[in-house]
């Protein structure tokens, strides 16, 4: 494809500015160009690592309910449709469909995950499964399984993504600085580049963005371990059991992850990396190596929704943010929402618009 990035009058012209890339931006900047818009990405991933934590996981269940994840039905084959379509782009593989493995401890939670799988939940296993040997000393009694599950390599995406950028369009490493955005009625001036539309992108660094801070966020650090391990036996499965262990081949996993509202940093806590150790050793086996432990904030919103829109009072600036833990399956949706939205094609959705919180 042309990129429509041009140069004229010392001016970079492209269609869309995103300011940030993580999960959210990286996703709208393919969005963008699989629609035939030129991209602008501004980003300084020192500023916040959440995205390069993340495991990339998809879980179309709420455990606690055993309920579909919200508008699940819509979102797993979008997102299916737009990771393969990123991989064709970036010629490198992203997509992984995985089962979820998950233990029970009581019968109860037995009887009700059968109750469930019963009723119109397709990705529940309609059956409960005994004595599976996941490591040398542990043997998880009885089990299920969720369908449809899976993990998206975050790491490729992102990296291969910026270079596809960077080769294709216009990438500026630098934290964006808001005292040199020019916001007119036809055009997004920012330095020397000049767009039609603004898409903010920043996670949780959301709160200090003059146009958005207004947005009630409710952000939360998890950690996560990298280890080594010849006794972990899953296969291809995800394992959770109140945390997750992803196979990511040759004998590593990725364990994660805690949850904390307080202390909000990319820092790796002792008291972080100590709970992720006690919950390998209880549910699967104390013999593995530590090889990274990294940390992140998680860009929630409080009432657990995206905030997918434009600004109140500028009709070229927008949000893309607040994709919590879900980002990797709700972000192309959502995506592909706001550029029909801002096309004018598509209605606003009240449910992720920013005005939702505005009014009040």
């Amino acid at each position: 494809m042309d990129t429509k990035l041009q140069l004229k009058n010392n001016l970079i012209e492209t269609d869309v500015i995103i300011v940030g890339q993580g999960i959210a931006g990286t996703v709208l900047a393919l969005s963008c160009i699989q629609k035939g818009y030129s991209v602008c990405i501004i980003s300084n991933n020192e500023l916040s690592n959440s995205s390069r934590v993340a495991a990339g996981i998809w879980n179309p269940i709420v455990f606690k309910r055993l309920t579909k994840t919200w508008m699940g039905d819509d979102l797993i084959p979008f997102a299916k449709q737009f990771y393969l379509f990123a991989e064709e782009t970036l010629n490198v593989p992203l997509y992984t469909e995985r089962q979820i493995l998950k233990p029970f401890t009581e019968l109860q939670e037995e009887q009700f995950w059968l109750k469930k799988s019963m009723s119109d939940n397709q990705y529940l296993e309609n059956a409960i499964y005994n004595n599976y040997q996941i490591s040398s000393k542990k043997t998880i009694i009885s089990y299920s399984l969720v369908k449809q599950a899976g993990n998206i390599n975050l790491t490729s995406f992102l990296n291969e993504t910026k270079t596809f950028i960077v080769n294709k369009h216009h990438y500026l490493n630098s934290e964006f600085n808001f005292n040199n955005l020019i916001i007119k009625e036809d055009a997004i001036t920012y330095q020397n580049i000049q767009a039609k539309q603004i898409v903010f992108c920043e996670g949780y660094l959301m709160a200090k963005n003059p146009y958005f801070n207004w947005i009630p966020l409710k952000p939360a650090k998890g950690e996560t371990l990298t280890i080594r391990s010849k006794d972990i036996h899953l296969g291809n499965a995800i394992f959770n059991k109140g945390f997750y262990i992803l196979p990511l081949g040759d004998d590593l996993y990725k364990i994660g992850a805690t949850y904390e509202w307080d202390n909000l940093n990319d820092n790796p806590s002792e008291k972080g990396k100590e709970e992720l150790i006690s919950k390998i050793s209880a549910s699967i086996t104390n013999s593995f190596e530590i090889l990274k432990h990294e940390a992140g904030v998680r860009p929630s919103v409080i009432d657990r929704r995206p905030v997918v829109g434009k600004h109140p009072e500028y009709h070229n600036v927008s949000i893309f943010n607040g994709f919590g833990t879900k980002g990797v399956i709700i972000a192309p949706y959502f995506a592909d929402y706001l550029i029909r939205y801002l096309e004018n094609l598509s209605p606003e959705n009240s449910e992720v618009s920013p005005m939702r919180f505005y009014k009040k």
